[in-house]
């Protein structure tokens, strides 16, 4: 009878050593664990990275814009305008922004671009390269300028009243163009109300997503 009894456990103990074997190989696939494939793991890194990648370039673009046109001009004296039409052009054209520094009125000489209000209409701001350089009895000075692009020069001359005049020093493209094109209310809408919406999905999807910490039983 005894030789009977022992068969049965002779069994199950041969099946419980096959069983933490197997466990052992493979640690992950015990009973009622799922392992995902490696493709939608790999797709799923793969939205993830694109999506910081997304969230941070928009970030440093705004940052870079902010810091350009709002503190640039207040910290380091320089002034910025858009160009309009492309009378300066192929050296500035249309939608490039001109980067300008106060210099006193005596220093500008013929060459030298310059942004003032012109003396005549509607007085708007002109930059146009100095073609000649007048200067009165009374010490004043007045110049002749010319847009590159354009075949004669301005039928004015423009006395500068002030103690200096925006001299042109740095020319960045196309970005008055963007500068233009963000101000349209679609796109303004779509950046204000967008841009936090991927950041709080971006934030909740590496959350959801972030596997959870092993127990102490695995």
């Amino acid at each position: 009878m005894s030789a009977v009894t022992e068969i049965p456990t002779a069994a199950r103990s041969a099946a419980q050593v096959a069983e933490l074997s197997q466990r052992h190989r493979n640690p992950r696939r015990g009973a009622g664990t799922f392992i995902p494939a490696r493709g939608a793991s790999r797709f799923k890194t793969g939205i993830r990275r694109g999506v910081n990648v997304l969230t941070t370039t928009v970030f440093v673009v705004a940052v870079s814009a902010f810091l350009f046109l709002a503190v640039g001009p207040r910290v380091l004296g320089y002034q910025t305008s858009t160009m309009l039409t492309g009378s300066m052009s192929p050296l500035i054209n249309t939608g490039d922004v001109v980067v300008t520094v106060p210099t006193p009125a005596s220093d500008i000489v013929v060459g030298d671009i310059i942004t003032y209000l012109i003396p005549v209409e509607d007085h708007r701001v002109e930059t146009h390269r100095v073609t000649e350089v007048l200067t009165s009895a009374d010490g004043t000075t007045a110049v002749r300028t010319k847009g590159d692009a354009n075949n004669g020069v301005d039928p004015w001359t423009a006395t500068l009243n002030g103690a200096t005049v925006d001299r042109h020093v740095l020319t960045v493209p196309y970005v008055g163009q963007v500068i233009r094109t963000l101000r349209q209310p679609v796109v303004l809408n779509t950046f204000m109300y967008g841009a936090p919406a991927v950041l709080v999905i971006g934030s909740l999807a590496s959350i959801w997503r972030k596997d959870p910490e092993p127990t102490a039983s695995e």
